[in-house]
């Protein structure tokens, strides 16, 4: 019997952990070799052993409480019995999302790269849970050699019979087809990535109706990120109890932690979920470089509220407790900041990015957007003033929650919670002389 990789323990015993997305085997990449690891027994298995009915797969991946890994963290298994009641006559699709394009986030082209036929067996089985007979991976179109790269595998996957009509010599069929993307932030949005697919201009959806009830050309569509797909054929491998008591109790399971900035060893790394940011700062990722002292943490990719360096002590890598602390896990990819960063400067550089990624649809994103970075770019010049500082926090709070998408949400959270946690710094950089009252001040004087 096969011996399951050791997880996290109660007492935090993270150093012992074994990969499982990422493992260290040369040229796991290639099929032979992913095959001699284990690879697609598990998507075997489910095609010739009675126990693994297309329910019984979905029941396991809920078991597991595996969240996606895209951003929202919201429940997969769930998400797959929101598909309705199979009908021969009505197409089914799923879309694996491999638009990643939020700033500070690199993970999931790591296992495209590295691991891609564990992307491929999550998307067999993700198919045969749900009855999907055709599934898209949507790669981010700058991803030009990881789409060659995935293109030769996939013809291997399909040359040994693993995708295509009766696979296997059984009742199920499935194709897979490789996206290149539009090249756009909004594509990553599930409902803009539906319209690209479709040859359309990559608008956001009003919702509901979601995708599960009417996604791409107005069919059932399920849409998982590329890690979440990959955790699948390990849920069902080990098991979805073994999945649970990996890492945080409420956010389980191993994750892909991509660590970039002021830090020794930036890189991506794979490791439970509620590792404390401290551990991963100084012990994983090798501390601050040049022994700087840390000033900011940004947890999960661009869009997640920044944490100050007094802020973390104790806070761990998962959703719940990273909303206590007042940001989100989004998808792990953690930005690190050293005491020589400028902050203001910063934040014009993530508005900058907003502004020129929404797609104009909503005025309040559109516009917003673009005044969000005029103001902040004025300040770090040194020409705005301290009323700019409450400007552009009212305007944050007429951009959250009123468009048809969260990109607004995504560009205000940034600019809204760097202003509130490093507001000293952006006074700084107002004219003295704009500084209400300062004007009677020189005229007294």
């Amino acid at each position: 019997m096969e011996v399951k990789p050791t997880g996290q323990s109660k007492a935090g015993d993270w150093k012992n952990f074994q990969r499982v997305l990422l493992p260290p085997v040369k040229d796991l990449h290639k099929l032979e070799v992913y095959e001699a690891e284990g690879g697609y027994q598990t998507f075997r298995d489910a095609l010739s052993t009675a126990k693994w009915t297309p329910p019984a797969v979905t029941e396991e991946v809920q078991q597991s409480v595996l969240r996606g890994r895209g951003g929202a963290g919201f429940p997969c298994g769930l998400k797959w019995t929101f598909m309705p009641p199979v009908d021969e006559n009505v197409p089914r699709f799923l879309c694996c999302n491999a638009d990643e394009s939020e700033p500070g986030t690199f993970k999931d082209r790591q296992l495209m790269e590295y691991n891609p036929h564990l992307v491929f067996e999550g998307i067999l089985l993700a198919c045969y849970a749900m009855s999907i007979k055709t599934a898209y991976i949507y790669v981010r179109g700058e991803f030009a050699d990881w789409i060659t790269h995935m293109e030769a595998e996939l013809e291997k996957v399909y040359a040994k019979g693993y995708v295509g009509q009766n696979i296997l010599g059984s009742e199920f069929s499935t194709e897979i087809v490789i996206h290149k993307g539009a090249g756009a932030y909004i594509c990553g949005e599930e409902s803009s990535l539906m319209d690209s697919l479709e040859g359309k201009r990559a608008y956001p959806r009003v919702k509901p109706p979601f995708p599960a009830q009417k996604g791409i050309w107005g069919y059932p569509t399920t849409i998982n990120n590329v890690e979440t797909l990959a955790c699948v054929p390990l849920i069902l491998r080990y098991g979805g109890e073994w999945f649970s008591q990996i890492g945080a109790e409420r956010h389980p399971g191993p994750v892909l932690y991509g660590i970039s900035g002021h830090v020794n060893r930036p890189g991506v790394y794979e490791y439970p979920t509620g590792m404390l940011i401290t551990d991963l700062i100084e012990q994983v990722a090798g501390g601050m470089r040049n022994g700087k002292k840390l000033k900011a943490v940004v947890p999960g990719g661009s869009s997640t509220p920044i944490l100050t360096a007094a802020m973390i002590d104790g806070v761990t890598m998962d959703a719940e407790t990273l909303r206590d602390a007042g940001s989100m896990m989004g998808t792990g990819g953690m930005l690190i900041m050293d005491e020589d960063t400028d902050i203001v400067a910063w934040l014009r550089r993530v508005t900058h990015f907003y502004h020129h990624e929404s797609c104009g649809q909503c005025t309040p994103c559109r516009e917003g957007t673009g005044w969000l970075e005029n103001i902040v770019s004025r300040i770090e010049e040194g020409e705005g003033n301290i009323r700019d500082l409450d400007l552009l926090v009212d305007l944050c709070s007429q951009m959250e929650g009123r468009t048809v998408c969260a990109l607004a949400d995504a560009a205000a959270w940034p600019v809204r919670y760097t202003i509130e946690r490093f507001r000293e710094e952006f006074e700084a950089r107002c004219r003295p002389s704009l500084v209400p009252g300062a004007e009677v001040m020189e005229t007294v004087e």
